[in-house]
Parts: C-alpha cells; sequence; structure tokens
C-alpha cells in the first residue's frame, strides 16, 4: 500500500505565508515526479507546481515568483511554501506523486485527500 498524506493547510489573511507537506509512505520503490494540485470551488483541478527526482522544477504562471515547490528525496517528502498570498489562492490542495511501488513494474498516479487553504481578504 502507498499512500500520501498532506499537512499544513489553513486560513491565512492576504499576503501572508503558508507551508504544506507531503509525506509519501507505503511498500515505494522509486518516486519519480512529485507535485501540488489545487481545485477551487467550481473549477478544474490545475497544476500549482512540480518538481522532479532530479530536482528540475515547474510553475504555474499564477504563482510564479511567490510558491517554491522542494522535495526530500530522503524522506520521500514534497513541500510547497506559499508566500503572498491571495484570496484567488484559495482552494484545496492535493499531493500528487508518480510512484512505481516494490510490487510493480510501472510507476503510476498517487493523490493525497487534499488540504483546504482559505485566504481572507
Amino acid at each position: 500500500q502507498v499512500q500520501l498524506v498532506e499537512s499544513g493547510g489553513g486560513l491565512v489573511q492576504a499576503g501572508g505565508s503558508l507551508r504544506l507537506s507531503c509525506a509519501a509512505s507505503g511498500d515505494i520503490l522509486r518516486i519519480n515526479a512529485m507535485g501540488w494540485y489545487r481545485q477551487a470551488p467550481g473549477k478544474q483541478r490545475e497544476l500549482v507546481a512540480a518538481v522532479t527526482s532530479g530536482g528540475s522544477t515547474n510553475y504555474a504562471d499564477s504563482v510564479k515568483g511567490r510558491f517554491t515547490i522542494s522535495r526530500d528525496n530522503a524522506k520521500n517528502m514534497v513541500y510547497l511554501q506559499m508566500n503572498s498570498l491571495k484570496p484567488e489562492d484559495t482552494a484545496v490542495y492535493y499531493c500528487n506523486a508518480q510512484i512505481r511501488p516494490i510490487t510493480s513494474y510501472f510507476a503510476r498516479d498517487y493523490w493525497g485527500q487534499g488540504t483546504q487553504v482559505t485566504v481572507s481578504s
């Protein structure tokens, strides 16, 4: 069994900061890309940021310069530092990882349960 567990969401005022964490656990052979997605009410889930196993990063235009994604390969964790938060950043944030379990020949996407981030104006 492989699972992703997020933490760190909450309520913050505009201009504030939050740090999300996601821990991958279970029978993991290898983790490829890891990332964060978000889904606001009435909107589609969208990519916020992603990081490869080698450390290359990719960000949505709307968060560039404000959010930073990082990972700790030794701990199977990925983080999202969110600064200068805006009300439009309000959403449920989901951790995603492409993981090859020990019991499989192939990697597939795994998702966390989501953590709510609310930014008040």
